[in-house]
């Protein structure tokens, strides 16, 4: 039996190379920001050095998710860190291309392109787009 509800939204910590972070699974809507926003605020907040964001399973990211990308992204960067984000290709790269904003963040098609990256400078990753 198939349904087409979406599946529940999961937040997980995630670090990798040391640097703190989250992975989000499911589908980050209208109806998801809430509880998504504050688990990110609280973990950004707690957190110190560049930030990981793994979007690898998110299936769905509607317009107030990517607001969400971006206030954190801002939030970080009022701090001097980094935002690495973890995003395969599939439909939420290409929204943040779409967007217009795939040159503003330093996304990375897997976990180990993120944390190669990560490694040289805790602080900021060395590249914009990591393969």
């Amino acid at each position: 039996m198939s349904s087409d509800r979406p599946h529940p939204l999961e937040v997980v910590d995630a670090e990798l190379q040391g640097a703190p972070g989250v992975a989000i699974r499911g589908e980050i809507d209208i109806a998801a920001v809430p509880e998504l926003e504050h688990a990110l605020d609280v973990a950004i907040l707690e957190s110190t050095g560049a930030f990981v964001l793994d979007l690898s399973g998110v299936e769905f990211l509607d317009s107030t998710g990517l607001r969400l990308v971006l206030r954190w992204r801002a939030l970080l960067a009022r701090e001097e860190r980094s935002l690495a984000i973890v995003c395969p290709p599939g439909p939420v790269r290409k929204l943040f291309e779409v967007a217009g904003i795939a040159d503003l963040l330093f996304l990375y098609e897997s976990r180990q392109a993120a944390a190669a990256a990560l490694v040289p400078a805790r602080g900021r990753p060395t590249t914009t787009n990591g393969g």
